[in-house]
């Protein structure tokens, strides 16, 4: 499960022997240190004006973290607003931490207005924890080293920047998840509790995240072969995503995406409404 479309943060040598390599990242981390630098400001500085740390300023300068929507329109308030980073994050072309298969469907979710998710093995990446993300990361064998369990998490968290509300338009959020899932506690009981309280936050707090559950018997089930992913680009174009192990999927063909788009729409009505699926949450929470 190391490169899961929720655990999508594989080795650092993809499937295929293609390698990775953060070239862009230095490049783009390169660029924003010159202008930090030419307007004056200690990464100290740039941090509390763009309310990111001066360590994760570092990161992104020295191309070991991938900048989050929010970090580039700040840094762009902050420098000038000449549009220029907007411009160099696009061409961003590979993602330390993320499996290679996946990079394709990560760089069409940066821009999607739509995204729908079922997820049948593990929470989805866009909605976990840190100390989750470990969890899963060190669940599945082969285990990975210090630094390849470093970028894999980065690389989550790094893509959860796509839920914020100030991006243009804000992204419309659909996940499924199986009750199956939420009861497996991955991680343990402490890690589970922290999780169940990031999600009811991430519920009340995003008005463009909907979140439902798959209770346990649900004998008539249309999510038998597996889990999905849907987006919608600004042009109005789906796309599709399905993974197993070790390979992901990105699917174009329109009767493939009709297909998807049935099956979906079937798990929705099928799953506990938002409403519903907060309080089972909460029974959840309260029983651990």
């Amino acid at each position: 499960m190391a490169g899961t479309a929720e655990n999508t943060e594989g080795p650092a040598t993809g499937t295929g022997g293609e390698p990775e390599s953060s070239d862009s990242l230095r490049t783009f981390g390169a660029f924003l240190q010159a202008l930090r630098e030419h307007a004056g400001y200690s990464r100290e500085e740039f941090g509390a004006l763009v309310r990111f740390s001066k360590h994760t300023v570092a990161s992104v300068e020295q191309g070991r973290r991938i900048p989050d929507v929010d970090f580039v329109e700040r840094a762009e308030g902050v420098l000038g607003n000449t549009g220029a980073l907007r411009k160099a994050v696009r061409h961003i072309a590979r993602q330390p931490g993320l499996a290679s298969w996946f990079r394709t469907w990560a760089r069409l979710e940066a821009t999607a207005i739509t995204l729908e998710t079922y997820e049948c093995r593990v929470v989805p990446g866009l909605l976990q924890t840190e100390a989750y993300a470990r969890a899963v990361s060190l669940s599945v064998p082969p285990l990975p080293d210090a630094a390849e369990l470093e970028a894999r998490v980065g690389a989550r968290l790094d893509r959860q920047g796509l839920l914020s509300m100030e991006r243009q338009p804000p992204t419309a959020f659909s996940f499924i998840v199986e009750q199956a899932v939420l009861e497996r506690h991955t991680g343990g009981v402490v890690i589970t509790r922290e999780l169940f309280d990031h999600l009811l936050d991430v519920e009340q707090r995003h008005w463009n995240v909907e979140l439902q559950i798959m209770p346990l018997r649900q004998p008539n089930h249309p999510g038998l072969d597996g889990p999905l992913q849907l987006l919608e680009t600004p042009e109005n174009r789906w796309f599709g995503y399905s993974e197993g192990q070790e390979n992901g999927r990105l699917i174009t063909d329109p009767k493939s995406i009709s297909l998807l788009t049935q099956r979906y729409a079937k798990l929705r009505s099928q799953a506990l409404t938002p409403e519903d699926s907060r309080r089972l949450l909460e029974r959840m929470r309260g029983a651990l």
